[in-house]
């Protein structure tokens, strides 16, 4: 355990994606409250979401290595590369030991994972997903709780979770429950977000979904939307060419703003952007990334759905016209979008951070013998 005479270290470990970085950062903000140390563990891809974490995180970039990309030399490298980064890891980690080391997937989180294990230090991981990314299921065994956001959650066989849900920045605590103007015959919002995987699809038919609306609707309508570099200026040119007033930018800094904003938002079922119109609380359009592991964004979309808070379109029938009806049945239903919003709230969790920095306190204290189950308030 971390001296005395020192506040407890925490050491978060968060692969390259928002899905991981944004959860991480809730609890890093929120730790730091607590009197905690926070150290972060991530590569270079993660390090471009580390604008908004508090200055006081130490930020460590660690070298990742994965067999999803690169050629079969490049393969066979990697368990090497894993293990040295493990080992450099441990050498840190004996010289400043953590309380606590808390994994949120991805392949950089390998490292913190592996060396506290090693170590044998207090450790978990967090499931942002309703399915276990890779990462998270090779540790699941080897860590002393699971804590997961989307409930149920597919675990392997013998393994139990802690539902907390998905921890949201307190950006968006601030705005939880922000007060919600229907559509109506004045000006509204639109926000469009595809994340890091699988937005070239949105760029495609978003633009012209939305350009087939009815005059009446789009003269009153501004777009927010998030597109890759690559389909960035081809997006902007078309909505210009159509007359829509529409920023497109690679990434929203101020999303939470523009959330809060809106009547509506169209976007992928990623874990943090559903907890993020969940906490909010925003009539939705979830188009569930179908590549995705698992197909876990459908799952992640399920609770929204079923409670009446969105609308569904699953990638293989998204085309112009689903999503032109999709947004009408929205911009069109002031009673009924006020209704989703209502609905989006019930389902929402955002006491989430709370409830997983309860269990990094709890594993510190020494308290973590077996995986527990259930909800975190029956730990």
């Amino acid at each position: 355990m971390a001296q005395s005479d020192q506040k407890p270290l925490l050491v978060i470990a968060a692969g390259g994606t928002g899905g991981h970085m944004f959860p991480a950062q809730a609890l890093a903000e929120l730790m730091l409250r607590r009197g905690w140390r926070v150290k972060l563990s991530t590569d270079a891809r993660g390090a471009r979401y580390t604008g908004g974490f508090p200055h006081s995180v130490e930020i460590e970039e660690v070298s990742s290595a994965t067999f999803a990309r690169g050629g079969a030399m490049s393969k066979m490298g990697v368990p090497f590369k894993v293990l040295r980064g493990v080992l450099a890891m441990a050498a840190k980690m004996r010289r400043d030991r953590p309380d606590v080391v808390v994994g949120f997937g991805g392949y950089p989180s390998i490292p913190a994972l592996g060396a506290a294990w090693m170590l044998r230090l207090p450790r978990m991981i967090h499931e942002q997903n309703g399915v276990l990314g890779r990462v998270n299921k090779l540790f699941a065994s080897r860590v002393h709780l699971v804590a997961c956001g989307i409930w149920p959650t597919d675990l392997p066989q013998g393994v139990e979770g802690v539902h907390v849900g998905n921890p949201v920045r307190l950006a968006v605590r601030d705005r939880a429950g922000a007060s919600y103007i229907v559509p109506g015959d004045y000006p509204m919002s639109v926000l469009v977000i595809g994340g890091s995987q699988g937005a070239r699809i949105l760029s495609d038919v978003v633009p012209p979904a939305i350009a087939a609306l009815p005059m009446e609707v789009l003269r009153h309508l501004r777009v927010s939307h998030q597109a890759r570099d690559e389909d960035g200026e081809r997006v902007a040119a078309y909505y210009a060419e159509q007359g829509i007033d529409a920023d497109v930018q690679p990434f929203f800094s101020d999303i939470p703003s523009r959330m809060s904003e809106a009547q509506l938002v169209i976007s992928r079922s990623g874990a943090s952007s559903v907890a993020d119109i969940s906490v909010i609380g925003r009539p939705s359009i979830l188009i569930p990334f179908a590549a995705a592991t698992g197909d876990h964004q459908t799952a992640n979309a399920r609770a929204l759905v079923e409670a009446g808070a969105a609308i569904r379109i699953p990638e293989s029938k998204l085309d112009i016209s689903e999503l032109t009806a999709a947004i009408m049945a929205v911009l069109d239903n002031p009673d009924g979008a006020l209704q989703m919003t209502q609905a989006a709230l019930s389902v929402a969790k955002p006491e989430a951070a709370e409830e997983l920095a309860a269990l990094v306190t709890y594993l510190a204290h020494g308290e973590a013998g077996t995986q527990s189950g259930g909800d975190a308030d029956e730990t």
